[in-house]
């Protein structure tokens, strides 16, 4: 039964966005960050920046990464988040459909190959960039209020996660720092 989900599995699994180190990032090849907001990069309902993704989204840039902000949200809320930390926004992304990562491909200039996907949802995130070969990159969810439809979909993807873990050796990465400072 597992095999029937092969197309959720993410290539790494990571505590948080900003445990991700990105020189590991950069050293595998990687160019462009397909970088979903709520959940990821803040809390769902929230508007403030803490200061370790200012910190991290520095190093990523420094490491010479373009990183797009790719959601489904239409909030004027994203725009205003994507404008206050400086980086490209693909709106009304429809996530997991195909179109919202050839957009932000394209926004970032980047080739499936050469591009990975961050997020906290398995079947958005995941599953759109792995039906395009990008490398795909769960990050656990930020604490907070959830959609009720993300709730439901929250039971099937710790259901899988545990499978994962037990049977192919998905595990959780822990990093303290991210970006080579660990």
């Amino acid at each position: 039964m597992i095999g029937l989900f092969e197309g959720l599995r993410p290539q790494r699994y990571h505590e948080s966005l900003v445990s991700i180190d990105v020189d590991e990032l950069k050293s595998i090849g990687i160019k462009g960050l397909i970088l979903d907001l709520d959940n990821t990069m803040i809390p769902r309902h929230t508007s403030s920046v803490p200061d370790e993704l200012e910190s991290w989204l520095a190093r990523v840039r420094e490491a010479g990464i373009a990183a797009c902000i790719v959601s489904n949200n239409f909030k004027t809320r994203v725009a205003q988040l994507a404008e206050r930390l400086g980086l490209p926004l693909v709106a009304l992304a429809t996530k997991p459909r195909r179109r919202a990562f050839y957009r932000g491909m394209e926004v970032l200039g980047t080739r499936a190959d050469d591009t990975a996907v961050i997020g906290d949802q398995l079947f958005t995130d995941v599953l759109g960039g792995n039906r395009l070969g990008l490398y795909t990159i769960l990050v656990m969810p930020l604490p907070g209020p959830e959609l009720p439809h993300t709730a439901v979909l929250r039971r099937v993807e710790r259901w899988l996660l545990r499978r994962w873990s037990r049977h192919s050796g998905l595990t959780l990465e822990r990093r303290a720092g991210g970006g080579g400072e660990a």
